[in-house]
């Protein structure tokens, strides 16, 4: 069957349904049931109003490459999980940094592997 231009194979393995863009609905709401929204998984109203313009206010360039600008608000030293599990305000910008999209991407995939990395 011949499929339109902009239409491609959904991004879940296996699955062969067409979208215009990463996973077919279903397969993307069985993920966010799986894994959980953004604001189920903490990133609320602080973290958007507190946490990520603090950081990138601070950190305007990427830290580790310090030649692009910073689109990401990472957690560093520690994951969120890590400071609500220590009892740490995980919107504090001091536990943040500033990366650009190449390295947020990069260390993401480095230390939360999931998907085809896993």
């Amino acid at each position: 069957m011949p499929r339109r231009a902009g239409w491609r194979v959904c991004s879940t393995p296996g699955c062969p349904e067409y979208t215009q863009a990463g996973k077919y609905p279903a397969c993307r709401t069985e993920a966010e049931q799986r894994r959980g929204s953004a604001r189920q998984r903490g990133y609320g109203r602080q973290h958007e109003r507190r946490f990520r313009p603090g950081v990138l206010a601070r950190n305007p360039l990427c830290v580790p490459c310090r030649t692009e600008p910073s689109i990401h608000a990472d957690h560093l030293p520690l994951g969120r999980r890590e400071l609500v599990a220590r009892r740490l305000n995980p919107d504090d910008p001091q536990y943040g940094r500033g990366l650009c999209v190449p390295r947020h991407s990069s260390e993401t995939a480095r230390t939360q592997p999931g998907g085809w990395n896993a």
